[in-house]
């Protein structure tokens, strides 16, 4: 999913634009909510659809339905329309991420080269439909690249529930492979059992371990398989509590660490710690054995540091991790 080049179509701020600005701003509200509906129910209609891809199927909505008469208008619409679906989950940073690349595919490309807005506006609807069909044929590319590195008779683990890892999983099943899963479950989404039961559809010999006995059950992993909320700029990945741990423990068994993750997911972030991650917090009970006068932090998410990863595997094909920042480029300028 390469972009074009850095020229942006934009017109000069004129008498007509200061106008239009004014009537967009009173219609703002409507727009927001026609927005964060179209998006809602592009995640309702499929249980598989990513997050991202539903917001950019949401913001070609609003370049079909606008009516602004000018470049800047409509890059304003699509500007509000983005920051309306990131306040839907502000910590999100797959959905940070998608719409910030969509807006970048769509109004700021070379390709977009039109004597007429009419004719500009209908090319970035074309380019936002195809964005949407390229990021939706995403999963699948993945599936057949990192089906390769699935063999006969290996032992993989998985952590979370990846719709890009099962993805690969189903392809390597698909053609007769025969493997055995280890899922870990931790507390408190039970996305290991979810994780367990679709394996378990696909007839694929499955053991669940807790999260806390990966270090005991790495010695038998041949290869650890996981996804990512986000692929960051040094190459390491930001995915579910507990992948940090998971990737340092195959690192000491020399067990190698594929990450399946799709290029929308690439993001522009830096982070150097934990604590750089953006704050979010699972509610978790513990029951009423636990002091009332103890905390509780439950954090979400995890940074796993790039040396850790042996190979993420997208849909612009299977990268080192020190490849990532060359992608991101690419992508972005």
């Amino acid at each position: 999913m390469r972009l074009g080049g850095p020229q942006s179509f934009l017109l000069s701020p004129s008498t007509s634009a200061t106008s239009e600005v004014g009537v967009l701003m009173s219609q703002r509200s409507s727009e927001v909510d026609a927005v964060v509906r179209e998006f809602h129910e592009a995640l309702a209609r499929s249980s598989d659809m990513a997050v991202a891809v539903a917001a950019i199927q949401a913001l070609t909505t609003v370049i079909k339905n606008s009516s602004a008469q000018t470049m800047m208008g409509l890059e304003k619409e699509l500007k509000d329309a983005a920051a309306s679906l990131q306040n839907c989950n502000p910590t999100a940073i797959s959905l940070k991420a998608g719409c910030e690349l969509f807006l970048r595919y769509t109004t700021r490309t070379s390709a977009i080269e039109a004597n007429t807005f009419a004719a500009a506006k209908k090319r970035l609807i074309e380019r936002g439909q195809h964005f949407a069909e390229t990021s939706k044929r995403a999963r699948a590319t993945i599936a057949e690249l990192g089906e390769r590195f699935v063999r006969k008779g290996s032992t993989v683990l998985v952590h979370g529930h990846s719709r890009v890892a099962i993805a690969i999983l189903r392809k390597a099943a698909a053609a007769g492979k025969q493997f055995s899963v280890i899922v870990t479950e931790g507390r408190p989404d039970e996305t290991g059992l979810t994780m367990a039961r679709v394996l378990e559809e696909m007839r694929v010999p499955t053991t669940v371990i807790l999260d806390c006995a990966v270090a005991y059950a790495m010695e038998r992993v041949d290869l650890v398989l996981v996804g990512a909320e986000a692929v960051v700029e040094s190459g390491g990945v930001i995915n579910k509590l507990g992948t940090y741990q998971i990737a340092i423990a195959a690192k000491e068994h020399n067990v190698p660490v594929y990450v399946a993750a799709e290029s929308y997911k690439f993001a522009r972030l830096f982070p150097l710690n934990q604590r750089d991650l953006p704050l979010e917090r699972k509610q978790l009970d513990f029951g009423p054995l636990l002091p009332a006068s103890v905390a509780i932090d439950n954090p979400s998410r995890d940074y796993t540091p790039p040396q850790y990863i042996t190979l993420l595997f997208t849909d612009l094909g299977v990268l080192t991790a020190a490849a990532v920042s060359d992608e991101l480029i690419q992508l972005y300028v």
